[in-house]
């Protein structure tokens, strides 16, 4: 396929929904919530927001300047940017970590699918419910486990199997803005709870005294996690961008977006908590068997409860969508595979890649690699290994092996201060590598 015949974003505003779809997913919804509650609230946010805005946001702007520069999919931008660099594999290693990433990924969007078809039927609150019980049954029966499996990986076919305007645009037009409005409604909802106050004050009221070195790191960690950053998705997706789009404003909008649905996840979440008594620390089974007890004490709590799940299944499918994109544009870029025909057979792949992480809670509980199940494992290469080292190599690329003047141009597009240039320059050539470099040792046990 010639470049004159890729395809482009339909809309500014399909491009910045599509990218923020990317970034917001089971980081800000899930992750962040229980790991703020985990590292003392207020302290953690600040730090969370700090980090974005000099770390997140520096590398979001460094994908988009080299998709649109490059103006092909990850794999082929490096090389084409830098054909002689050692760094031109960097989008082979993003192809490669979201292909991990999305075979436990898709798992996890499995147990969202099955909660919200269950919420919604009714069969999620009810008297004497067992919600840990519940929790087991779903992941700890295969046949459960692989049917959500299969099941979130269709809706991920047929989305990304449309292309991108009529397929991943279109839905993330959609998906977005609904997700923003379900959330306004659960924040409005849980503020009107007596003692809700509370769990806004621990929220949003920062104490230092909680913040250990090890909250400062995850919080360094979890700004490029829950900006998509490090695998090259944003890349693939600012190649279909249109040379008129200034891309520091649309990577702002996608981090403030960011932020701001991380803001509503804590306010819809923390004064439940409170005002019910429950321990914000309640780590990862704070989404799947605290909320439901909490949501049952609720009027009309079945239905407060399917709209928080589906607003999370929209979150975790747009996210879903940009790491498919990135595998199938690589598959796609000679025009020898149709888009179709790549991403059923992708399906299929990923399908049978995933049943061993979905399985890792069932007939494969026992076998340990590492010390570690398979999914555990999987998630600790890409979260821990894949991803930071994505980012480091991004950065270095981006200041130091591609064409300043390409760069610079392409930032500038829209009038953008030379000012936020420079900056930006300086903040993706040395704050971020380091930063990045001390997050990947830390995650390793080394320091």
């Amino acid at each position: 396929m010639g470049q004159n015949k890729r395809e482009q974003w339909g809309s500014k505003f399909g491009f910045i929904m599509s990218s923020a779809g990317a970034a917001i997913g089971l980081g800000a919804i899930w992750k962040f919530p229980y790991v703020t509650g985990m590292s003392g609230g207020g302290a953690f946010l600040m730090l969370f927001i700090l980090f974005t805005i000099l770390i997140g946001l520096p590398l979001v702007i460094a994908e988009f300047i080299i998709g649109r520069g490059a103006q092909t999919e990850a794999v082929s931008a490096y090389r084409k940017l830098s054909p002689k660099s050692s760094l031109k594999y960097t989008g082979a290693l993003g192809v490669v970590g979201s292909f991990l990433l999305l075979s436990f990924y898709s798992v996890i969007g499995g147990w969202v699918l099955i909660y919200s078809i269950l919420a919604l039927g009714g069969r999620v609150i009810g008297n004497g419910a067992d919600y840990p019980g519940l929790f087991e049954r779903i992941t700890g029966t295969p046949t459960i486990a692989l049917l959500g499996l299969a099941a979130f990986l269709l809706i991920n076919i047929a989305v990304v199997s449309l292309g991108i305007q009529n397929g991943i645009e279109k839905a993330s037009k959609y998906m977005m803005p609904l997700l923003f409005v379900f959330f306004v409604m659960l924040v409005i909802r849980s503020l009107t709870l007596e003692g809700a106050m509370e769990g806004v004050r621990f929220f949003l009221y920062p104490d230092f005294s909680a913040i250990t070195r090890e909250s400062v790191l995850y919080a360094l960690g979890h700004s490029f996690f829950a900006l998509a950053v490090g695998f090259s998705v944003l890349v693939t997706y600012s190649s279909y961008l249109g040379r008129d789009v200034s891309l520091p404003s649309s990577a702002n909008s996608v981090a403030f977006m960011n932020i701001f649905v991380s803001l509503l996840a804590g306010l819809a979440i923390f004064p439940v908590v409170f005002a019910f008594g429950m321990e914000p620390a309640q780590g990862p089974g704070l989404l799947f068997m605290v909320l439901p007890a909490v949501f049952s004490q609720l009027p009309f709590g079945e239905l407060f409860l399917a709209g928080f799940l589906i607003l999370f299944l929209f979150a975790t499918l747009t996210s879903s969508f940009s790491m498919l994109e990135i595998i199938v544009s690589a598959l796609t870029a000679g025009g020898k595979r149709t888009r179709r025909a790549s991403t059923w057979s992708l399906g299929v792949v990923l399908f049978f890649a995933g049943i061993p992480a979905a399985l890792s809670f069932n007939v494969l509980e026992g076998v340990l690699l590492f010390g570690r199940s398979i999914f555990d494992l999987t998630d600790f290469l890409v979260s821990n290994i894949l991803l930071p080292l994505g980012c480091l190599l991004i950065s270095l690329f981006v200041s130091r092996r591609m064409d300043p003047k390409i760069t610079e141009k392409e930032f500038m597009v829209g009038s953008i201060s030379s000012g936020y240039y420079i900056v930006w320059r300086f903040l993706i050539k040395w704050i971020v590598p380091a930063t990045i470099i001390l997050v990947f040792l830390n995650s390793l046990g080394i320091m």
